[in-house]
């Protein structure tokens, strides 16, 4: 898969599933409830026990797209794609992590906050724009957030992640938002600890329903 073809696709399924959790019995699982539950382009964050195992595991799997999560080493994107993830993800804006993605033929999404800081990523060759942290998670300005930054570069692929909802996941979209991920909102730290699979599928479920929602309106 080129970087060009998941950009695509995640415009399609418009949300990806983000798993952080350091219980290592209930990795593989809740990725699996989330799956259920219909997400299709999946993350494993690095800091995951035995993450490049998952993403390993995972990749060979033909109903799912895997990206690596919390790439921060040009050697942690070297052991991702060769793990088998098709987009790394970053936290922050390093422009290292975007040339070598680059050269791996994958895609990449750094961590940006400012108007300057996407520019930036844009131009040294990110496909999209992690905005990271949320500069309000959980509210409405987030999303106007987005729009104020698309007006002038309509051009930016961005990707909110931080904060984003079930309640909010529609407005993001709306504002313009290439596609959110969900992190807290679909792997409660509560489901995770207690093993509670079947409430992450009902989440997984739920949540798609929001991301849907705009498209139908239309």
């Amino acid at each position: 898969m080129t970087p060009e073809q998941f950009i695509d696709v995640f415009r399609e399924c418009r949300a990806s599933a983000i798993l952080r959790t350091d219980d290592p019995e209930a990795i593989a699982p809740a990725m699996d409830a989330a799956i259920a539950g219909g997400f299709r382009i999946v993350e494993f964050t690095l800091t995951c026990p035995n993450a490049l195992d998952h993403i390993e595991a995972f990749a060979v799997r033909d109903d799912v797209i895997v990206g690596a999560g919390t790439v921060l080493t040009i050697e942690q994107a070297r052991q991702s794609v060769e793990a088998g993830a098709r987009c790394l993800v970053s936290p922050v804006l390093d422009p290292a992590i975007i040339a070598e993605a680059g050269r791996l033929n994958v895609a990449v999404m750094p961590g940006c906050f400012t108007a300057t800081e996407m520019l930036t990523a844009h131009r040294a060759g990110a496909d999209l724009c992690k905005l990271f942290p949320s500069p309000a998670p959980g509210n409405e300005a987030g999303p106007a957030y987005i729009k104020s930054i698309l007006a002038p570069m309509p051009f930016l692929k961005i990707v909110p992640t931080n904060g984003v909802n079930q309640a909010n996941a529609g407005a993001f979209l709306e504002a313009g938002a290439w596609a959110v991920g969900f992190t807290t909102a679909l792997f409660d730290p509560a489901d995770l600890a207690a093993h509670r699979f079947d409430s992450i599928e009902r989440r997984a479920r739920d949540l798609l329903d929001a991301v849907r929602a705009p498209a139908r309106a239309h």
